[in-house]
C-alpha cells in the first residue's frame, strides 16, 4: 500500500481521556513521524498536533479510534488524495 502524509489535530476537554489517546497513539507508532502536544491550562484542555507517514486506510483508523474516546475531537488532513 501507498504511503501519505498525515497530520491529526487532537483536542482533549476530559484529562480523563488522555490515556486513551496515548494508547492509540501508542498502537500507531510505527507510522508517527513527529507529535507535539500543548497543556492549555487556563483552557483547561491539551492540544496534540501528529504527522504520520501511512497509508490511508491507517490514517482513516487512527481518526476513527481517536472519535470515539469521549472529551476528545479529532480532524485529519492528509497531503494527496486518498483512494
Amino acid at each position: 500500500m501507498e504511503s501519505v502524509i498525515g497530520v491529526v489535530a487532537i483536542i482533549v476537554t476530559d484529562y480523563q481521556a488522555v490515556e486513551k489517546v496515548n494508547s492509540v497513539l501508542h498502537d500507531f507508532r510505527d507510522y508517527v513521524i513527529g507529535r507535539m502536544g500543548v497543556p492549555y491550562k487556563e483552557k483547561n484542555v491539551n492540544v496534540i498536533s501528529v504527522v504520520l507517514d501511512a497509508p490511508c486506510e491507517t490514517l482513516n483508523g487512527l481518526a476513527g479510534k481517536l472519535g470515539m474516546i469521549k472529551g476528545v475531537k479529532s480532524k485529519l488532513l492528509v497531503a494527496g488524495a486518498c483512494k
